[in-house]
């Protein structure tokens, strides 16, 4: 009986993340470094994203993972925190805080992001204060 239960509360977890999820695709960039993404909202409050810092080499290919939390979502703007980490040429712990604002009243789905990016570097223990602007599209 217990394994109907959890096999019946995962397919319920499933449709409910399925009917809500939406993939989108994101590009950041600052005066040295530019990274693309691909994010996962898993609902109206969290997504994640997996960023690749486009300025390297295959050897340095830089990853980022985040995990954002939208504490404040407007019609026109979003307001966002998260956490997350670099791994490979950067090995840090970063901290995103960023807004994304939707101008076009068409295009609900792409947002202008400024995002300030602290970054503990693990290498160099000390702490960087980073910014970038970006392009996000959410696909639905």
């Amino acid at each position: 009986m217990k394994t109907k239960k959890l096999i019946f509360t995962l397919i319920l977890g499933i449709i409910f993340f399925s009917s809500y999820s939406q993939i989108s695709a994101s590009f950041y960039q600052n005066e040295s470094n530019s990274k693309i993404a691909i994010g996962y909202e898993f609902n109206d409050k969290l997504w994640t994203d997996f960023r690749l810092y486009s300025i390297t080499n295959i050897e340095n290919i830089t990853p980022e993972i985040v995990l954002n939390y939208n504490f404040m979502k407007k019609e026109k703007y979003e307001a966002y925190i998260g956490a997350g980490i670099i791994l490979n040429n950067i090995n840090g712990i970063i901290i995103p805080i960023g807004i994304g604002i939707k101008p076009f009243e068409n295009l609900k789905n792409l947002s202008l992001n400024i995002e300030l990016n602290p970054l503990y570097e693990i290498d160099f223990e000390d702490v960087f204060i980073r910014g970038f602007i970006g392009i996000k599209y959410v696909l639905k």
